[in-house]
């Protein structure tokens, strides 16, 4: 049976959305990690397993895997 236009067009934005996505992540987890490196934040898994970011400058942040939210 053949394909719609539509379904591939749906599928095919849908691979170029999560292709983006992952890209920013990793761009963000890059910027981050050049925080930590440069000894501006430190960052540690919690006993749940999410990964919580704290800046020197006070602020904290735990990183989910499709946000970020800000705790303090």
């Amino acid at each position: 049976m053949a394909r719609s236009r539509h379904a591939n067009s749906q599928t095919r934005n849908g691979e170029v959305t999560s292709r983006h996505a992952q890209d920013a992540k990793s761009r963000v987890m890059v910027a981050i990690g050049t925080l930590v490196d440069d000894g501006r934040a430190e960052w540690s898994r919690t006993a749940t397993g999410e990964i919580e970011l704290r800046l020197l400058t006070g602020e904290v942040f735990v990183l989910g895997e499709l946000a970020v939210t800000r705790v303090a």
